[in-house]
């Protein structure tokens, strides 16, 4: 047999060999301006990695189920749970829909009590009837009511003997007074009594350190991770305060992620989690790194998700679903596709529920253990996201506590900065909300309010990326007259097409209606067809050399009836078509959102 090494006869290509060329080919351009692009967590991102890239990074040498969890908590493949909400309104009903969701896939949910008083123990023996609890996991979403309910789940537990049972509280006071501004006075002492009734109880959890409301007000990964280990560490504070035991107590939180939909920072952002929470806990003195297991539920994020276009949805939480997995989460709340601005039905939740088993038992996602281990790009973003991410986690803990620096509104201002990047990006469509800021269906009209949004002051502002361009066409939708946007097409082929594409792209999204017409040859059929299409807005899509002949004539006849807008920017030109009279442009630096609400606003004063 012939063991000569595959390529031996060709020279290893060195990074040095590789960046001559890339320079070479810059032709003197700027190599960081061009090439490495910069995250909204202010992580550069390298045109390529190579393995001396991952020299440097100690924790490689891990593996999975051991300290420091980077590779995950488990050593042989297993499927994550695949969790569903369901809000209770009648316990037998409940109970008759879980049980049918059992045989349907569902391994998990989240018992929605929060509306429910008086909760007890004839209640929770109706409501998991017939479950098997050493299989599906319960997860309580209480409310005010986290004691009540604690209670009766304590007393249920202890008088009959589970094995493997996966209970959790959704207990996280500082998390819900991010978002409220409310924060019971007694907190730490309902804390206390939280971990004093669970504490003999394995897998019983009664913390959720729930960071996806970062996610959902616009934050990055990295203050997501951040303040949600924050918030984390105030509760280890605390605990350490009562002298508990780190090592019990570690086992009783859980945290809930936000999934968004940048791919391999979403993986490599649950890998780095749990290096840092390890981390965290080691300074704690945990007695058993086994301690230092980090339980994490995902749930798809509410941020991206768009009314318009609903559909497109789904292909955005399957790939949110693809990073949590890939990344090792515990379990999996796939949103349904309408659940950011509708009461989810039949037919939305088992889409949600089918993308997770799809993903299992036809893609073999439950096949595999940290599959993105050793690559050259997912590791240096996750060792990325630990270094800003413990950054931003001290400079919380100079100010004392989360509470304190939340107090002070560090939080808020941090994340709106970054919320604020975002939203100017979509505006300027260098984010892409597909059916939104690019690819909008022009003819689609929502039948329904748009939900609004009470969001408390100096809290956290919830909301989604989409909204603003949503009310942009909710107003277009409700107003009498639907403004018209007529495609004026002439000169050079290919420049004609690109810019009339570009054109009704960029109107769709505000829901105006668009007429393209036949090549005009001559400013008097342009002119014919101007008064013809009664247009409110004349868009003129041409070569820049070729705006200048029709202009002049077009403006001087057409001026008042509509208005003119040049598709592009024609920088040699501008001075001569301000003369004309033209002042509207249309183009790629165009604040898109900005501009459509100029015109809106214009047109239907």
């Amino acid at each position: 047999m012939n063991d000569k090494k595959l390529f031996s006869d060709f020279e290893e290509t060195t990074t040095k060999s590789w960046e001559a060329i890339i320079h070479k080919d810059l032709k003197g351009a700027d190599y960081s301006k061009k090439l490495i692009t910069q995250s909204f967590e202010n992580i550069p991102i390298k045109p390529y990695y190579r393995i001396e890239n991952n020299d440097t990074l100690s924790y490689l040498n891990s593996n999975p189920n051991e300290f420091p969890f980077l590779r995950g908590n488990i050593s042989k493949p297993r499927s994550h749970k695949i969790r569903q909400n369901i809000l209770v309104t009648n316990y037998i009903d409940t109970n008759s829909k879980a049980i049918k969701l059992i045989s349907s896939g569902v391994t998990s949910f989240g018992i929605n009590l929060s509306q429910k008083n008086n909760f007890s123990l004839s209640d929770l023996s109706s409501l998991i009837k017939d479950i098997d609890l050493s299989r599906i996991q319960i997860n309580f979403i209480c409310g005010k009511n986290y004691l009540q309910i604690t209670k009766v789940v304590k007393d249920f537990l202890s008088s009959t003997v589970f094995h493997n049972i996966d209970f959790s509280i959704d207990f996280d006071p500082l998390g819900h007074y991010s978002i409220s501004n409310f924060l019971p006075t007694n907190y730490k002492d309902d804390l206390k009594s939280l971990f004093n009734q669970s504490k003999q109880i394995n897998g019983f959890k009664v913390i959720n350190v729930n960071t996806s409301i970062f996610r959902n007000a616009g934050s990055s990964a990295v203050q997501e991770l951040a303040y949600g280990l924050s918030i984390a560490n105030d509760y280890l504070s605390i605990a350490n305060d009562f002298n508990f035991n780190i090592d019990a107590f570690a086992s009783k939180i859980m945290f809930t992620f936000g999934i968004g939909s940048n791919y391999f920072f979403e993986i490599s952002k649950l890998r780095a989690v749990r290096v840092l929470w390890s981390k965290i806990l080691e300074a704690y003195g945990i007695k058993d790194f086994n301690s230092a297991k980090m339980n994490i539920c995902s749930v798809t994020s509410d941020w991206n998700k768009t009314a318009y276009d609903p559909y497109v949805n789904v292909l955005r939480t399957t790939t949110e679903a693809m990073s949590a997995i890939i990344g090792g989460t515990d379990s999996l709340l796939v949103n349904p596709f309408n659940s950011s601005y509708e009461e989810p039905n039949e037919f939305s939740e088992r889409i949600a529920r089918n993308i997770q088993i799809i993903l299992n038992e036809e893609a073999y996602f439950d096949k595999f253990i940290d599959p993105s281990g050793g690559s050259f790009y997912i590791e240096n973003i996750t060792n990325s996201i630990i270094e800003n991410v413990w950054d931003l986690f001290l400079k919380v803990q100079k100010e004392g506590t989360y509470h304190s620096a939340f107090d002070k509104g560090i939080i808020t201002s941090d994340i709106q900065e970054t919320a604020s990047k975002r939203d100017m990006a979509i505006a300027m469509k260098t984010e892409i909300l597909l059916g939104t800021n690019q690819y909008a269906a022009t003819n689609e009209i929502l039948d329904f309010t748009l939900p609004i949004r009470n969001n408390a002051e100096n809290t956290l502002k919830l909301y989604r990326g989409a909204e603003a361009f949503e009310k942009l066409r909710k107003k277009t939708e409700n107003a009498k007259k639907r403004p018209v946007v007529l495609l004026l097409i002439f000169g050079n082929l290919t420049m004609r097409k690109a810019r009339a594409s570009f054109a009704s792209n960029f109107f769709a999204c505000a829901g105006f209606k668009i007429i393209e017409n036949d090549v005009v040859t001559s400013a008097d059929e342009a002119i014919k067809q101007v008064k013809l299409s009664n247009a409110d807005i004349t868009v003129l899509c041409s070569s820049d050399d070729e705006y200048l002949s029709f202009s002049s004539e077009l403006y001087k006849s057409i001026r008042d009836e509509t208005i003119i807008t040049i598709a592009g920017y024609p920088k040699k030109h501008i001075e001569a078509l301000h003369n004309v009279g033209i002042e509207n442009f249309i183009h790629v630096k165009s604040n898109i959102l900005e501009t459509l609400i100029n015109f809106q606003n214009t047109i239907l004063k």
